[in-house]
């Protein structure tokens, strides 16, 4: 495995460490490599509140800093019932169960 796949798998699973370790559901790993898209992982998720949502995200953001990574943007933290967080060739996004569903 070439040195930036193997780093591309490390984070991902320190994303998806992150999200389980708050409880997320559903998370799942969308690997976008193959259709050019503007990213190559979506990382997709939910929990069952806004503040549960937000503890997510705080907790990827959390462990992705210690990784020395930064998000680029984040969206949608305010409101808590859809957050994005664009790393570039990773981006999560966050629902609340209700706005997953949509």
């Amino acid at each position: 495995m070439a040195w930036r796949e193997r780093l591309t798998s490390e984070i991902l699973s320190l994303v998806v460490e992150a999200a389980l370790d708050k409880k997320a559901e559903d998370v799942e790993v969308l690997d976008l490599t193959q259709h050019g898209y503007f990213t190559d992982y979506f990382i997709i998720c939910h929990g069952r509140s806004t503040r549960q949502v937000q503890a997510i995200s705080d907790r990827v953001e959390e462990k992705l800093k210690e990784a020395n990574l930064r998000p680029r943007h984040i969206e949608g933290y305010g409101t808590g019932v859809w957050i994005l967080m664009d790393y570039v060739d990773i981006v999560v996004h966050i629902f609340t169960g209700e706005k997953r569903k949509y």
